[in-house]
């Protein structure tokens, strides 16, 4: 899989800043109605900051 088609999650995982298991927690509360972002979600969870997102989006513009 190429990055363009990576999803935030993994991405988060391959930068070490989440683990599978809160990946898992978001995807459920999306399943389960909540139509925020999963970068929302993950932050408003205290999984990640909004500094990890960014370094997410960083690394998946340089690999692209």
């Amino acid at each position: 899989m190429s990055n363009i088609d990576e999803k935030i999650g993994e991405g988060l995982i391959r930068i070490g800043a989440i683990t599978k298991e809160q990946v898992n927690k978001i995807l459920a509360k999306q399943k389960a109605g909540d139509n925020r972002l999963f970068g929302e979600i993950a932050v408003d969870l205290g999984y990640v900051n909004v500094n990890a997102i960014i370094d997410y989006l960083k690394s998946k513009n340089k690999e692209v």
